[in-house]
This record gives structure tokens, C-alpha cells and sequence, in this order.
């Protein structure tokens, strides 16, 4: 074949993609008509408006400090560039004061804004099952109650071609399933609301579940098998299992557990870090008593492929040994000098200030980015209104050599009954030159 015959095959299929992608997007928005119909707008619309936006975290993502609330502006990197999140007050030029109710609704549940597909960033594959009446409640307080802000938008930092809008429709139209009525068939109610918070306006599997090579989130719901909430790494960090399952999961944690660590940040087991931090600080701790027990009660039903390993059992006898002055275990004596003032010498830590190492999912969990990261880099607890009292562990990044920090997390990763890899110095070593490498 020639080059001239190259060329016309090459913009013929270039021309077909084009249309395919046009018609494939008009399909999409034809089928996109079964839209909420507007009703009468009522103070109590408003106010479970303003309660759902707190469930669906919006004020994460499109609020930035000093800036007015929902005025957008918060920088986001991608695998393509830095994108910027929009104004979503009801500002007629610069935010959504022009949206129709069917407006909003495209961009919320079918990811289209404007004409275009917007980036998966913002989660409308898991909000895709948000009920009609839900739709229209988020509406009224965004159009409503929240203030215009005439905040422009700034724009994304994405080169030419890759900003090009047309590969997003196509991924929409691969991974992100069309809205529908919420599915799971229960006679439990309770099970089917904390499904419904938990899958779609939370959101949790945008940062729990694995993803695949094109960056979709590999399971949306229970529904698509056991990769759903089974962990996964998110900016560097990594986000254990919500599945009842072994000690690198949530297993050992009731429901009482679980709720108590939505509406606070802390329980027994453990303490919430990094954008958790966030979730908490901004979405969940917000919830209603009923609406945190019936996700608590929906991630205890997940049973996880790795439960038959075993769950978690204390081992009381690294403390024995400790107690006995013999700190000859790998980091064992790193341990008593710098950790086990505030988690002890038997790991159990203090219940919501200094958490629990001892069978702590993070701690033990496969990789070890987490565990690495928090030595390195400190945390700080979130601040909620069951924990107004904020505590802080230092970093130990300038105290502790790779070695000695690779000792140190092999110890606790590998005591008091947890089962995790030890860690060693280039795992440290490597994880410290990411977190450098992903500084703006």
C-alpha cells in the first residue's frame, strides 16, 4: 500500500471515529432526557439538599480556603495535567445560576456539562444512582441557599491535544453506566440505604477500589464482584480494604466501630490520616446517627476473598519481651525511643489521641506506603464536632535514616499479632523520592 493510500485510510478512520464519538455522545444526551421535573421548592427541600451535598463531600472538591464556599479553584493532578474544580454557586457568569434543573442533573448524573464530558475526576459514575428526588433537593440548595460567588474559573493546565474533550466521551460512555434506580434487592432497609450512601453520593470506592489501565474504577457497587472497597493506592497513599475480611481490612471492627469512625475520625482500631482526614472533616462526620449505622451496616455485610486467612488475634508477646527489657527485635528498640510514649510498649495506643498499632489495617496492610508515609511526614487527627481536641504526631523524616525507618515499620507491621512484609530502606528511600516528585 502507498502512502497516498496510507493517508486516505488513516483520515478515513480518523473521520469514522469523529462521527462515531458525535453520535455516540448525541445517543448518550438523547437518552439522557428522563430528566427530575421541577417542583415547588420548600424549606425542607433545601435543607436535605444541604445535608446531601455534605454526604457527597461537594465542599471537598469545590471549595478552596479563602475563597467563598463552592467557588471552585482547587488544583488537581492528573496523569495529563493539572485541572481546576469549577464554581458551582449560583453565579450567572462564572458558576451554575444558568443550569436548569435538567442542567444540573446532566453534569451530576451523566458527567456532561456545556456540551461536553467532564473529567472522571468529579465522581458522577458513582453518583449516576442518586435518586430524581435527591437531584432536585441538591438543586434547590445550590440554586437556593448557597451564595453566588463571581470567582472565575481558572483553567486547566492540560497541553494541546491531550485537552482535547472527545476521549473523555468515549471513556463516559465505556465506564460510566448510564443513571438508573438504585438496584440492590433487599428486604433489609437498612442494608439498602447504607448501599445507597456508601455507592453512590459517598463515593467511597472512588478512592477504595482499584482501578483499571484506563483509570475506571475496576467495580461501582457490590454488584460487580469482590474488587469493589478491596483497597487501593491513592495519591501515594494507600486506602485499606472495606471489606470484612482479615487483618488488613476493616474485619475486626463491629458496626458500632464503624460509625463511631465516620461521625468522628477515631475509634478503638484506629485514627483517620491524610485526605480521609477531609472526608471527615467536610462529609461524614455530618451524618445522621441512622444514616452512619446503615453504612456501617452495608460494609459489614462485604465479605472479603481474603477472610479465610484468618482475622485478626492479639500476640501479647512482643509486649512481654518489651516489658522484660529485651528490645532486640529488628526496631525494637527504635520503637521505644520514639513511638511507644504515646502507642505503648503493647500497641494499643490511646483510644481516639494516639491510635492503635496492634491489629490496626493500615499498619499491617500490603504495600506499606501508608505506614511509611505517616513516619515520614506526621499526621494530624481531624477535628470534628465529637473531637473538637486536634493531635499531631512530628515528622521523624530528618530524625530517622531510611534504614531506621524501615526498622521501625517492620516491627510494628510485624507485633502484637499483625501480620504484615517487613519494609526495608529502598522502599523507604523510594517512597520519599515520590512524595518529593509529586510536590508542585
Amino acid at each position: 500500500m502507498n502512502k497516498r493510500n496510507l493517508f486516505i485510510g488513516a483520515v478515513a478512520v480518523l473521520v469514522v471515529g469523529l462521527l462515531a464519538v458525535i453520535g455516540a455522545t448525541r445517543w448518550s444526551d438523547a437518552r439522557a432526557g428522563a430528566h427530575p421535573q421541577a417542583s415547588a421548592v420548600t424549606g425542607e427541600m433545601i435543607s436535605r439538599g444541604a445535608y446531601l451535598a455534605r454526604v457527597g463531600d461537594c465542599a471537598a472538591c469545590h471549595s478552596v480556603q479563602g475563597q467563598p464556599p463552592y467557588s471552585g479553584g482547587l488544583r488537581m493532578e492528573t496523569p495529563i495535567g493539572a485541572i481546576y474544580t469549577s464554581n458551582i454557586t449560583p453565579d450567572r457568569q462564572h458558576g451554575i445560576g444558568n443550569y436548569t434543573l435538567a442542567d444540573f442533573d446532566r453534569a451530576l448524573r451523566y458527567g456532561v456539562a456545556n456540551g461536553h464530558t467532564l473529567y472522571p475526576a468529579m465522581p458522577y459514575s458513582a453518583y449516576s444512582s442518586t435518586t430524581p428526588e435527591d437531584v432536585a433537593a441538591l438543586y434547590a440548595y445550590f440554586t437556593r441557599e448557597v451564595q453566588p460567588a463571581a470567582v472565575p474559573r481558572r483553567e486547566n493546565e492540560i497541553p494541546f491535544p491531550l485537552s482535547m474533550r472527545w476521549p473523555l466521551t468515549i471513556w463516559r460512555l465505556a465506564f460510566a453506566p448510564e443513571p438508573r434506580a438504585f438496584q440492590l434487592q433487599t428486604g433489609d432497609a437498612m442494608l439498602r440505604r447504607g448501599a445507597y450512601i456508601v455507592e453512590g453520593l459517598g463515593h467511597c470506592g472512588d478512592c477504595h477500589t482499584p482501578r483499571g489501565p484506563m483509570l475506571q474504577v475496576r467495580a461501582l457497587g457490590v454488584a460487580d464482584g469482590p474488587a469493589y472497597l478491596s483497597g487501593a493506592i491513592i495519591d501515594g497513599w494507600h486506602a485499606p480494604s472495606l471489606r470484612n475480611g482479615d487483618s488488613t481490612t476493616i474485619g475486626a471492627w463491629s458496626e458500632a466501630d464503624i460509625a463511631q469512625f465516620l461521625r468522628t475520625g477515631a475509634n478503638r482500631h484506629g485514627i483517620a490520616f491524610a485526605s480521609m482526614n477531609e472526608v471527615i472533616a467536610n462529609s461524614t462526620q455530618f451524618l445522621s446517627a441512622e444514616d452512619a449505622a446503615a453504612a456501617a451496616h452495608f460494609l459489614k455485610s462485604l465479605n472479603d476473598p481474603a477472610a479465610g486467612k484468618g482475622k485478626y488475634a492479639y500476640d501479647p508477646a512482643v509486649s512481654q519481651s518489651l516489658r522484660n527489657g529485651d528490645a532486640s527485635a529488628r526496631g525494637a528498640q527504635l520503637y521505644l525511643d520514639n513511638c511507644a510514649a504515646c502507642h505503648r510498649p503493647d500497641g494499643k495506643g490511646y483510644e481516639g489521641v494516639f491510635p492503635a498499632l496492634a491489629g490496626n489495617p493500615v499498619v499491617a496492610t500490603a504495600p506499606s506506603n501508608s505506614v511509611i508515609r505517616i513516619i515520614l511526614e506526621g499526621m494530624t487527627t481531624a477535628r470534628t464536632a465529637g473531637t473538637p481536641a486536634q493531635f499531631s504526631m512530628p515528622s521523624f523524616s530528618r530524625r530517622l535514616s531510611d534504614q531506621d525507618v524501615a526498622d521501625v515499620a517492620t516491627f510494628v507491621r510485624g507485633s502484637w499479632g499483625n501480620r504484615g512484609a517487613p519494609v526495608e530502606a529502598a522502599d523507604v528511600k523510594r517512597r520519599a523520592a515520590a512524595r518529593e516528585e509529586a510536590k508542585p
